[in-house]
């Protein structure tokens, strides 16, 4: 398994995971999701992740997933946090239970850590039983719920 970060030239296949990653969970389970969205804003925004030294853009293999993660310093409101937020993750259906999600973490983890984060996170959509139980497998555990009603 190889996991390696982006570089500029990597955007246009973390583009492609990122929107299948819409596509599959956000599509699935958020009816107000913009599944067009990295299609017409995507580009740019992963360009500039890949390029911010607070942020970390891997890929794993050819293909086999991706994953991006970002640093945020502590806030007034909680100033012992240095929280490392796992923002994406994709694995792709065909390298499922393969160990690609847990090299993406574990790189993600120690990417963290190098950096003085003390508290990592990362949202699943609570109907997304097999992504939430893959975090909790990785030491994730809860801590906040967000409650929605339409």
């Amino acid at each position: 398994m190889t996991v390696s970060e982006c570089r500029p030239e990597d955007v246009p296949e973390l583009l492609l995971s990122a929107a299948a990653l819409f596509a599959e969970d956000g599509g699935h389970h958020d009816p107000f999701m913009d599944t067009g969205w990295p299609a017409r804003e995507g580009r740019a925004y992963y360009a500039g992740l890949v390029e911010d030294p607070e942020c970390l853009c891997l890929l794993a293999d050819a293909g086999a997933g991706h994953l991006v993660g970002r640093l945020r310093r502590p806030d007034p409101l909680r100033p012992g946090a240095v929280t490392a937020v796992l923002e994406s993750m994709r694995v792709a259906p065909d390298r499922r239970r393969q160990g690609v999600g847990g090299a993406l973490v574990d790189a993600f983890l120690s990417w963290a850590r190098e950096r003085g984060a003390n508290e990592m996170t990362v949202q699943a959509y609570a109907q997304n039983a097999s992504a939430v139980a893959f975090y909790r497998s990785r030491g994730f555990r809860p801590f906040l719920v967000a409650l929605t009603r339409s």
